[in-house]
């Protein structure tokens, strides 16, 4: 069980298990104002309460294709204090549409195209681009999107770049974070945010290292997550 200042998450029905990705991308990405927001693949529903926590009006829709995920996720819902607020679906993205559009999709997709899949089927369907390619990724986001809406998401940094080129044209990005473990390495992750619309944007790139000189949690990261760690 993992307690944040506002929820708990337990993640011992999902494959893939909370971790600094997820809180990242759940502090980072910029969900004020939307009323309508989707987290695809939202495994134990950590983005999900954590953009519900962050904005009072938006009305979250949570899906997964996994059981044991959406299983956790009701769990993990119904225990917040905006139950009310979220829907959690054993849905598909690749196949899901609604009448309205979201303002903001938030996603912690499948990433590792080329490695050695897991022995473990439920955690390698989580973490291979198996079921979800980026161009699905893209595809759904242009079909669920409201014209100016958004697309935020957390990838290692050459997947990234990857998901950039899959996109160009289509969605366009506004922001990157580029995260690295300690300064001075290469990056280990990115978060981006893309836009649906009609005009090429200038993107705002900035960086944030997790830890600093001494082994410590940074401030820029104590600043981004501190309304969400206990710890801090």
């Amino acid at each position: 069980m993992f307690h944040f200042k506002q929820f708990n998450i337990d993640d011992t029905l999902c494959a893939m298990k909370v971790g600094t990705d997820g809180v990242l991308l759940g502090a980072w990405a910029d969900v004020a104002g939307a009323r309508r927001v989707l987290d695809a693949g939202c495994g134990s529903g950590l983005i999900a309460l954590m953009v519900a926590q962050r904005n009072s009006e938006a009305h979250i829709t949570a899906i997964d294709i996994d059981e044991g995920a959406i299983n956790q996720s009701v769990v993990n819902v119904q225990a917040s204090p905006w139950a009310e607020r979220i829907e959690v679906l054993l849905a598909d993205l690749r196949t899901y549409s609604l009448d309205e559009h979201y303002d903001h999709i938030v996603s912690n997709p499948p990433f590792f195209n080329e490695a050695l899949f897991s022995p473990n089927e439920q955690r390698a369907v989580a973490r291979h681009s198996l079921t979800l390619s980026y161009d699905d990724i893209v595809v759904a986001a242009m079909r669920l999107l409201r014209p100016g809406g958004r697309l935020s998401l957390v990838l290692p940094a050459l997947e990234g770049a990857l998901f950039r080129r899959v996109a160009f044209g289509r969605l366009w990005l506004r922001r990157q974070l580029n995260v690295y473990t300690h300064a001075g390495e290469m990056p280990k992750r990115v978060l981006m945010e893309f836009e649906l619309s009609a005009e090429p944007i200038m993107p705002k790139v900035d960086d944030l290292s997790v830890y600093d000189t001494g082994g410590e949690y940074s401030e820029k990261y104590r600043r981004l997550t501190g309304e969400y760690y206990l710890k801090f």
